[in-house]
């Protein structure tokens, strides 16, 4: 099995949707650092399992300098968007999101998941 990481850090705002009084309910920001963890049985034709660019360019273009709540379809909590990530990225498995120094969700798809 091959393994890859990629780490991305991204700035931008979000304001949470929350059932309980929170300033995290106000618009602010964040330089967020994701950890993209990426495995396949085989590499490509290029030998690679993932070429490090396609991580970055599949979630910089869509995440970075943006307001998170007019471009995502969900509360863009870190867990949330953990998860929006892994399953944006081909053969992602994990992925790590930092929002602030201390605050770090993680996803982990499901194990049986196949592997290419």
């Amino acid at each position: 099995m091959y393994y890859v990481k990629k780490r991305i850090e991204i700035s931008a705002a979000h304001r949470l949707e929350l059932n309980y009084e929170s300033r995290c309910a106000e618009l602010h920001g964040h330089n967020w650092i994701v950890d993209v963890y990426c495995r396949s049985a085989q590499l490509n034709e290029n030998g690679m399992v993932i070429d490090f660019t396609e991580i970055k360019r599949l979630v910089k273009s869509r995440l970075d300098h943006k307001v998170l709540n007019d471009v995502l379809p969900f509360n863009p909590t870190a867990e949330n968007l953990a998860h929006w990530i892994c399953e944006l990225v081909p053969k992602c498995y994990r992925v790590v999101v930092q929002e602030a120094n201390g605050n770090i969700a993680e996803y982990v798809a499901d194990e049986t998941q196949s592997v290419e």
